[in-house]
């Protein structure tokens, strides 16, 4: 039986690879750099093991990572964060034995490292926020005067390597120019090069896309009703909907020029008059995965096919209206708007009432959980009890 190696086990988008390459009968084993995770508990997973972490230890972790590879008789593997991703990308001639059915390194650098990705996307005249590009924190006080807030800090990166490590960044809010200064001076990702863009009113959206040597192979599209954190973050409740044309066209309009290859999401906020704006591209599976896979694009299949030169299965159409809920998520998420430390006093607030009541709501016939499923039922219990141990 044919192995695959899902890395980063203890993420919801590696249980959803995990659940899907093992219906179709495929051996898979997990990793991570925890013993107990989502996907090693799964019914789907045959096997797991564990390696140092990519974030303190890459070498180890490519060592490893080959070494096990190797003995087990693998041959394709998925990395599904940023960091082991880009690991293994930048490690490729080191694991040239394996089948890594993802972009090469420059140009997941290209659109993944959001400085470069947003000065190509001013080059290519795509609709972005209006967007100051902040090399020194020195150089604030000259943008002060073209701010209007409130404001997003966007680092380059989601994970930073800044004093010998890497450590986790991300998005702020700023309602003036003393809460612009405190974040900055706070958070020391910010002493690297950052963002400050304009905040943008809208619907969260997402492109997803396969991608086989710079062609396009399949587009799937989903809205985000509900997010972790509140004003904008992973998806906790999401549903799949028909691509907006002009976020299409621009997905393809930076996915093109890169020639990519594999997976991808590319993120954006639509405003109220249907512009969509370019958020982010995630050059690797998303937290959402599972909805696209519910609704008829099992994007890890595909990939798989692609990784092993199999012929792709024709997807022709998929499910919209389809909901998928990640309940803890959103639990948590619901935490954050009734204690209102979400955002600046300046962005518009959640109705606390509101937000309860569609909590509440549990049996919507469009929707399906995340993690809980029914014919898997240990991922859900595993989810639980490391939540109250937390």
């Amino acid at each position: 039986m044919e192995q695959v190696l899902v890395l980063d086990a203890n993420t919801r988008s590696a249980l959803a690879a995990t659940r899907s390459l093992g219906r179709r009968g495929l051996y898979v084993v997990v990793a991570d750099k925890m013993k107990h995770t989502l996907s090693g508990s799964s019914k789907y997973c045959s096997d797991t093991f564990t390696y140092p972490p990519a974030d303190k230890d890459p070498e180890g972790f490519v060592k490893s990572v080959t070494a096990e590879c190797s003995q087990r008789g693998i041959r394709v593997i998925f990395p599904m964060t940023e960091v082991t991703t880009a690991t293994v990308l930048k490690q490729r001639e080191s694991m040239h034995r394996l089948k890594v059915p993802f972009v090469r390194f420059d140009a997941f650098e290209q659109l993944t490292d959001k400085w470069r990705l947003f000065g190509l996307a001013q080059r290519l005249h795509l609709s972005i926020p209006t967007t100051h590009f902040v090399s020194d924190t020195r150089s604030l006080a000259r943008i002060y005067p073209s701010l209007v807030f409130p404001v997003v800090l966007k680092p380059h990166h989601s994970y930073v390597y800044h004093n010998g490590r890497w450590i986790s960044a991300s998005v702020k809010y700023a309602s003036s120019i003393s809460d612009l200064e405190d974040i900055v001076a706070r958070y020391e990702y910010f002493r690297q090069p950052f963002l400050i863009q304009e905040y943008v009113l809208g619907e969260a959206q997402g492109i997803f896309a396969l991608y086989d040597h710079g062609q396009p192979v399949v587009f799937f599209a989903h809205r985000r009703l509900r997010e972790r954190p509140p004003r904008g973050g992973v998806s906790v409740l999401s549903e799949s909907i028909e691509p907006n044309p002009e976020a299409q066209r621009i997905s393809r309009a930076l996915l093109d020029y890169v020639g990519w290859h594999g997976v991808a999401m590319v993120e954006f906020k639509v405003s109220a008059d249907g512009t969509p704006y370019l958020i982010e591209v995630n050059g690797r599976f998303w937290g959402s995965l599972q909805l696209a896979i519910d609704a008829g694009v099992d994007f890890p299949w595909l990939l798989y096919q692609l990784a092993t030169g199999m012929e792709l299965d024709k997807v022709y159409e998929y499910a919209t209206g389809m909901r998928c809920r990640w309940l803890l998520g959103d639990f948590a998420s619901l935490c954050k708007v009734l204690i209102n430390n979400d955002s600046p006093s300046s962005l518009p607030r959640f109705s606390k009432v509101r937000s309860v009541l569609q909590f509440l709501t549990f049996f919507d016939k469009r929707t399906r959980y995340e993690i809980n499923r029914w014919d898997d039922v240990r991922p859900c219990m595993l989810e639980l009890g490391q939540l109250l141990r937390r």
